[in-house]
Order: C-alpha cells, then sequence, then structure tokens
C-alpha cells in the first residue's frame, strides 16, 4: 500500500470512540501519517466509562453494542481485543415490557416492529383482541404512496394500529433512541423497515419470507445479537488507545475553533489548559499500557506535549466532536454550517446504578430487563439487569440493575437530585419487581444532551451539512450525530473519516 510523505500531518478533535477509531485507522493504514488527536477532557473514551465498586463493574454509559454490523467486532478483531468479548447469557435472552404495572415477556419473534410469528402474538396478554386482530391485518394495508419523511410513531400505528404502537413498538424504540417515537425520523433511524414495505409491502410478509435466511443467521452469529468486553466498555477504550504510536494524545486540550489556511491547510486553536498525564478509563496511570504510552518513558517524552494556543499546520482535520462542539469549532469560518450542526436535537439520560441482595428480589429476574410503555405512566424509561445479561457485574449472592431515566419524555428528571432518584428508582423497582428494603449500592451517571435524537428532515439536514463540509478541503465529520448512535455506527464513522482523508491526501 502506498504512503503518504512524512510530513502529511492531520488533526483529529475528540477521544470519544469515533475520534480513537478514527485515529487508529489513520495509523493502520498509512504509518507514515502523523496524527494528533485532541480531547478536551483529562481521560479518553468519552461516554465510555467503566468503574469497579465493591466488586461490582459499573458501566456508566453503554455497557454492550450490537453485533449485526460488522464494524465493532470488526476492529476487537484487528486490534487482538476479540478474546475478550462475551456473549450475553442465553438462558436468559429475551426482554420483557411493563404493562399495567406487571412484566410480561416480548412476544417471541416480534422484532422492534417486525411480526415474524403469530402464535406468540395471539398468546400474550400484552393486547386486547382488538390490538391482536388489528396487528395482524398488518398484512392487508396498503404501502404508503408518499415519499416524504415519517415519523416512527405515524409509520407503526400506520401498519400495526395505536395499541401495538403504545405497548410494544414505543417503549423498544424508547429503550434505543431515548427520543420522541412522534419526532424520530423512519428513515434516519430504521430505513429497513420502510425497505420491507416497499419490497414486500407488508412487514409481516417480509419476515414470513425472509425467516428460513434470518434463521440461518442467527445460528451462525458468534456473538449472539450482543457482546461486552469481559473488563468494560473501558477496556476496549484502553486497548485501542494503546495501539496509538507515542505523541499521538494530547489530554485536557479543548478546541476553541479551526483556523482555515491557505493552500488547504489548517490551525487549530486551543483554550488555555495544563497537561495531564495519559489517563485511559478503569486503569491507573499508565497501567496495562506499553512503555512508550506510560508517563515518563522514554526520553523524556509523554503521550502528550504541553499545549500551545496555535497547533499546525495540519493538513486534514476530522472533527470528532458532538455537533453542537462541532458547531462552535467551524462558527468563526462557516456561520451556515454552524448554524445546521447546532440544530441537531439533543436528549439526556440519567442512569442508576443499583445493587442489591438476591434475596430482597421477589420476581424472577428472567431476563436482560424491561422497558416501560410511555403510557403506563411510570417514571422510569427501562431497566437493564446488568448482572443477569454478562458475567462478572456482580458478586454472588448480588443484583446489579441499570435504570434509565429521563429522555425525551422527562427531560427535568436528568437533572434531579439524587435523592430524588433514588426515591423514584427505589419505589418503581419495588413495585415492579418486588424489591423489599434499601440497595447495597446506588450510583447515579447522568448524561445530559448526550443522545442526538434524528428528527424529520434529518436526513436532508445532514446532507446539507455533508454538502457543506465537501466545500471545505480537509475537513471531515465523524460521530454519533449523523448515521447511526451506537457503538459500531461510531467507530465506522471515525474509520469512514479517516479513509476519506487518506484518498484525498493521495490525490
Amino acid at each position: 500500500m502506498p504512503t503518504s510523505s512524512p510530513s502529511r500531518r492531520v488533526a483529529v478533535i475528540g477521544g470519544g470512540i469515533s475520534g480513537l477509531a478514527a485515529a487508529h485507522r489513520l495509523h493502520e493504514l498509512d504509518a507514515a501519517i502523523d496524527v494528533t488527536l485532541f480531547e478536551a477532557s483529562d481521560r479518553l473514551g468519552g461516554v465510555l466509562q467503566t468503574e469497579r465498586r465493591d466488586g461490582y463493574l459499573l458501566e456508566l454509559a453503554a455497557d454492550n453494542f450490537i453485533t449485526n454490523v460488522p464494524w465493532a467486532v470488526d476492529l476487537c478483531r484487528r486490534i487482538g481485543f476479540a478474546d475478550q468479548l462475551l456473549a450475553p447469557n442465553l438462558e436468559h435472552r429475551r426482554a420483557l415490557v411493563v404493562c399495567n404495572g406487571q412484566l410480561y415477556p416480548v412476544p417471541e419473534g416480534f422484532l422492534l416492529m417486525q411480526p415474524s410469528r403469530m402464535w406468540p402474538i395471539l398468546t400474550s396478554p400484552l393486547l386486547s383482541v382488538r390490538g391482536k386482530l388489528r396487528l395482524l391485518a398488518e398484512r392487508f394495508v396498503p404501502p404508503r404512496r408518499e415519499t416524504g419523511d415519517e415519523s416512527l410513531a405515524t409509520f407503526a400505528r400506520r401498519r400495526l394500529g395505536r395499541e401495538a404502537f403504545d405497548r410494544l413498538v414505543q417503549p423498544l424504540a424508547s429503550g434505543i433512541y431515548t427520543g420522541d417515537a412522534e419526532q424520530l425520523s423512519l428513515a434516519a433511524t430504521l430505513p429497513r423497515f420502510i425497505d420491507m414495505e416497499r419490497r414486500h409491502g407488508s412487514l409481516i410478509k417480509a419476515a414470513l419470507r425472509d425467516r428460513h435466511a434470518n434463521a440461518a443467521a442467527d445460528a451462525g452469529a458468534r456473538y449472539s445479537l450482543f457482546a461486552a468486553p469481559r473488563d468494560g466498555m473501558a477496556s476496549l477504550v484502553s486497548a485501542l488507545a494503546a495501539r496509538l504510536p507515542e505523541g499521538t494524545v494530547r489530554l485536557n486540550s479543548p478546541v476553541d475553533a479551526l483556523v482555515p489556511q491557505p493552500a488547504g491547510k489548517w490551525h487549530v486553536q486551543l483554550k488555555e489548559a495544563a497537561s495531564k498525564p495519559l489517563s485511559l478509563p478503569g486503569r491507573g496511570q499508565g497501567e496495562g499500557l506499553p512503555s512508550h504510552l506510560r508517563e515518563g518513558s522514554g526520553e523524556g517524552h509523554t503521550p502528550h506535549q504541553q499545549n500551545a494556543p496555535i497547533q499546525g499546520p495540519f493538513d486534514a482535520i476530522i472533527l470528532a466532536a458532538s455537533a453542537p462542539q462541532a458547531a462552535t469549532t467551524v462558527e468563526s469560518f462557516d456561520a451556515s454550517l454552524a448554524s445546521e450542526l447546532r440544530a441537531i436535537p439533543y436528549a439526556g439520560t440519567a442512569i442508576a446504578l443499583v445493587a442489591y441482595a438476591e434475596s430482597q428480589i421477589a420476581r424472577p429476574l428472567d431476563g436482560f430487563g424491561f422497558v416501560v410503555p410511555q403510557i403506563d405512566g411510570r417514571r422510569i424509561l427501562s431497566t437493564s439487569f446488568s448482572s443477569v445479561k454478562y458475567a462478572g457485574r456482580a458478586p454472588q449472592g448480588h443484583v446489579l440493575l441499570r435504570v434509565f431515566l429521563g429522555g425525551a419524555a422527562r427531560p427535568d428528571l436528568v437533572f434531579a437530585p439524587e435523592s430524588e432518584l433514588r426515591a423514584i428508582v427505589v419505589e418503581e423497582l419495588g413495585a415492579l419487581l418486588g424489591i423489599r428494603g434499601e440497595p447495597s449500592m446506588f450510583q447515579i451517571a447522568r448524561w445530559p444532551h448526550a443522545m442526538p435524537q434524528y428528527h424529520l428532515g434529518h436526513l436532508e439536514r445532514i446532507a446539507r451539512i455533508e454538502a457543506a463540509v465537501q466545500r471545505l478541503p480537509g475537513l471531515q465529520l465523524a460521530g454519533n450525530a449523523y448515521h447511526g448512535v451506537g457503538i459500531p455506527h461510531c467507530i465506522h464513522s471515525g474509520e469512514q473519516a479517516a479513509e476519506r482523508v487518506l484518498s484525498a491526501l493521495r490525490i
């Protein structure tokens, strides 16, 4: 593979999983590229944080990733991390949903919006007779003729009926996007369902025709539908960072603005900040890192040097920050682009990490967790049975739960006092799981404005953003604000940005 001139320099702005994936891909494809990754905080990984406390492994944000798209698993294989991935406990592989204060399994074969098996739906107590008949009539609903954007809620009600939407689709979709299904764009979030309707005329017909292919795919899946690092998401961040050459990462380096230069060059303007040693989440200083990434290794070399107000010139920039942060960095030279980036809405969530002794819980935790329909009027969005889903998350005889609050439905709860959130969580879990007494551990992780919302018109907005970026040679965007919110999509976004940069530099 041809290499670039050693003088080629690329700056990556943002040390979350997208920025790390971009920096790694640049080095993986061209060892001669000089890459500098600027991270505003004193740690890498963005929202991906893992802590150990009293024998519990606590994930403060995402705790696993899907494997039906290849990008995360492929990266793990390339960096020698695949043997660290855990499959979930298949004995409890099912999701539960709240209905009138009780927990019931999601009907087997009901995949978010696609019913592939009729008998589980007919025997489920989640839907009334009328609701079941309406859902089964989906195969007779004509395909939509209009071509404009359609909300997830409108699509689901049109094809499956209001009751199936309220009881199944809305809570399951909210568990993924923490958003308002009335505003979420189906084309931007779940376009495969549009394709099913267009190709087959019905979601049920599509499921029946694809059943054998889907069964074969499921049987061959190495990691089931999800995978999680044995030692938490922070261990993946550490493994990825450890693959970067010395001098790549600069922590405590908040970027104030990008400054275009003649001949397609760029300067990076930094805010004043003091440098600190490289700190990887879930580890002590330098722990588990190769010697060249430890503080004080080599001839006085550290993983990052003292910040200067201006860094550069760079031949290319990969902006792997949130949309509002990206807007701030480009505003001085493209106000229209900044405005489009700021128009992408965000929702926040609070995650309560709660531990109980098994003897305190009356209801068997037979599943990966439960989701809560908005029509049930409860104050939590969902709960993941973390220690049931993956091994090594709690001490013997104890259970670790992750309770989600806030989202687009209750944004006020993201900022509520911890005492209020604790009272809500204890009361709701007591009612739904029959839990007696107080938790042995309780911790809140708050993520205000962390989840981009792909509202109606999102794809058109992204098209305008990408058209504006194409007019700025050397600039690329990456992250979860554009084409997917999950970890695999973030990795893919970063790697695609890196590949576009290298392609442009070799012209």
